[in-house]
């Protein structure tokens, strides 16, 4: 079992001991504490060492507790911070406001609280005398470039040339300082002394990184948590730091963080870690690994003291990747053909997330010099993964079993050979019944993926944006069923003849409209005072223009024309044993 020393201090005995040296580490993310944060700790300071704001009623034995500090102690001896970072910086930053404004004092309760937070920034040299040179905090923050001027404030105070989120804070501590010193001239030296001797940290020393990572995952469920990324982050900074690209590294990071924040919204992790996971199984093929278990992503990583990392071309390769996702979610004309693009759009409707694991491992494989893929192989392999991914959940529902046969064919990609899912292919027979028996309720996701699929079978059908939001339409209204009894089957309405695409702005207005109503909204209209733009889904364009009714026979005729389409769009990317 892990240790931990877990040891309740005072500010004044945490910061004032001579063994005292904390690191914020390069992996951590910059300081964000703004103007709200400041303000809220200042007030409920003095809240608590000036109780209904008279300095009599305070207790001496009362204590405020501040929260944790999660640290561990790293190769190198020094403490680095897991968690309490804000706090302890701004911290400091108020204990440096209280000591410039204590300068100026000559009273000998100033004089000695001066002395007190002396030995709370700054350590003592052999003989006892304060270096301000020699700061008890220190800041590696690799993405941080303000990181100076906090030490610079800590040091000499600063000036007034600085404009970063640190001189901000410490500039409204100044004035909170001075605004306090008109009101309680006399009672100056009690604030620090009692934020020093009664306010409280509970610092929590770990016996490793992983360990002090659980324990802020365990204690903060509203600070946001140390990604995997970020671990990443500080073995990639220390490595082109030693190549002498420091800089460079620092520019090209923030340039992949800004992609991929914008491009990927991941339901757990941040978007760096949906980047490197992606990457991740590339890496997997090419070492041959096809096991449907994965262990986790830093786990993945950090093997052989993160050699990955340190690659040359790791680096360089999760740059391109990047680029190309950014690319697909852009619907970049440029890069991709339209054809291409059209079936991107489908697959941004993937009953899971598997296709962007295996594109991403056919991208790497394949891409030329400048990270282009030829457009017919890559045409071929993305309406191969639609069929085998789209009859795969049917046959096979759940994520799981789709590991199988896709890491499988991961490792075909990256060795060169056509991806055909040999030992996984489609009897027709049982593939039909199970389509003509499945419950495409609207809540699975196969469901809309389906009559995405079906919509864009249509070769008139243009690229829609990405962002565009859809809701599955029963062509035949749900309330007209409820109202009328209209079908001999109730169980019609449900069936994938009787639904399509349609943009939510319409589907709105249009949800429980008789056939004959809906087809103005499908169409487009012209009012008093606009136009109301009609679907883009050229499916419901042709059956409003060549239809006055949707009946149950039409559902019917719609359900089969999408299994016998679907079964010929297998047969065709020979998926069909």
């Amino acid at each position: 079992m892990s240790k931990l020393n877990i040891d309740q201090k005072k500010i004044k005995g945490l910061f004032q001991d001579p063994k005292s040296y904390f690191l914020i580490p390069d992996y951590q993310r910059p300081y964000a504490w703004g103007n709200e944060e400041c303000k809220t700790l200042w007030e409920d300071l003095f809240s608590f060492a000036f109780p209904n704001g008279d300095s009599d009623q305070f207790d001496e034995s009362s204590e405020y507790f501040l929260g944790p500090i999660v640290t561990f102690k790293n190769s190198e001896g020094k403490m680095e911070i897991i968690d309490g970072q804000q706090r302890l910086t701004t911290l400091m930053l108020l204990l440096r406001a209280f000591y410039n404004r204590l300068d100026y004092m000559q009273d000998t309760n100033s004089k000695a609280m001066k002395a007190d937070i002396e030995k709370c920034l700054w350590r003592a040299d052999v003989f006892g005398n304060y270096k301000k040179d020699d700061l008890k905090i220190n800041s590696e923050v690799a993405t941080d470039e303000d990181k100076e001027e906090f030490l610079h404030i800590l040091k000499d105070g600063g000036n007034d040339d600085m404009k970063s989120c640190y001189a901000r804070n410490f500039l409204y501590f100044k004035k909170q300082i001075e605004q306090f010193i008109n009101y309680y001239p006399t009672y100056f030296a009690y604030f620090p002394a009692r934020i020093l001797n009664n306010c409280v940290l509970l610092p929590i020393e770990a016996e490793s990184q992983d360990t002090a990572l659980r324990i802020f995952s365990t204690l903060n469920d509203r600070g946001k948590q140390l990604s995997d990324a970020d671990i990443f982050k500080a073995q990639l900074y220390k490595h082109y730091s030693s190549l002498g690209k420091k800089d460079e590294f620092i520019a090209t990071w923030k340039e992949l963080d800004r992609i991929v924040t914008a491009i990927f919204h991941p339901t757990s992790g941040t978007p760096l870690d949906e980047l490197f996971t992606r990457y991740m199984y590339y890496e997997r093929a090419l070492a041959g690994n096809k096991s449907s278990t994965t262990e986790s992503l830093r786990k993945f990583y950090e093997k052989d003291n993160y050699a990955l990392l340190k690659r040359e071309t790791t680096f360089n390769n999760l740059v391109q990747l990047a680029y190309f996702w950014q690319d697909v979610y852009l619907q970049n004309r440029e890069r991709f053909s339209d054809m291409v693009l059209r079936r991107l759009f489908v697959l941004n409707y993937a009953p899971n997330g598997m296709w962007t694991y295996i594109t991403t491992v056919f991208f790497m494989k394949n891409k030329d010099a400048d990270g282009h893929l030829a457009e017919e192989a890559f045409l071929d392999f993305l309406n191969k993964i639609t069929a085998f991914i789209w009859a795969y959940a049917l046959t096979n529902p759940g994520v799981n079993s789709l590991r199988t046969p896709i890491f499988a064919e991961m490792i075909n990609i990256v060795n060169g050979n056509e991806i055909g899912f040999e030992e996984f292919k489609f009897n027709e027979d049982r593939f039909r019944t199970i389509f003509s028996t499945y419950g495409f309720s609207n809540n699975r996701a196969i469901t809309k993926s389906i009559i995405t699929w079906w919509a864009f079978s249509f070769k008139e059908q243009q690229l829609l944006p990405l962002e565009t939001s859809f809701d599955i339409e029963h062509i035949y209204p749900k309330g007209r069923q409820q109202k009328e009894n209209g079908l001999k089957d109730p169980n019609s309405i449900e069936l994938l003849g009787n639904k399509s695409l349609l943009e939510q702005r319409i589907n709105i207005r249009a949800s429980d409209y008789r056939f004959s109503d809906k087809k103005r909204y499908y169409e487009g209209f012209s009012t008093n005072k606009d136009e109301k733009e009609g679907t883009k889904i050229k499916e419901l364009q042709i059956l409003s223009s060549a239809n006055s009714d949707f009946t149950e026979k039409d559902i019917a005729k719609r359900n089969e024309d999408k299994q016998n389409g679907f079964v010929n769009y297998l047969a065709s990317n020979n998926l069909i044993s």
